[in-house]
């Protein structure tokens, strides 16, 4: 399956963060976040496992209670259940992978 990325809707989910949903099915789900400079990601949880790969710009991310500064190239692992999220210190995109997939984020 090809799935390209001019054809993902941006959907803007406010205060400077945009989310673009990728390839998904029930096992997986791949979605890109942007993030303006001082955009917050708030701190949550849900069941999914995640993979984040920064693709671009620096965050403070914390997840459970570790807070960190990731930049392009870092990867951070959440496990389902964890409370994280994140400040975006430089402009930049996410790369998030999400098992199972994340049906709050389909359209119903």
């Amino acid at each position: 399956m090809f799935v390209y990325g001019k054809d993902c809707r941006v959907e803007d989910l406010g205060n400077g963060v945009t989310r673009r949903i990728l390839a998904h099915d029930g096992a997986m789900m791949q979605v890109e976040v942007a993030f303006e400079t001082g955009a917050i990601g708030p701190l949550h949880s849900h069941p999914h496992e995640q993979l984040t790969y920064v693709l671009s710009g620096a965050f403070e991310f914390t997840i459970g209670d570790e807070t960190h500064v990731v930049r392009a190239g870092d990867t951070l692992h959440k496990r389902g259940g964890v409370l994280h999220g994140c400040r975006c210190i430089e402009k930049g995109v996410l790369l998030d992978t999400f098992t199972p997939q994340r049906m709050d984020f389909l359209p119903a």
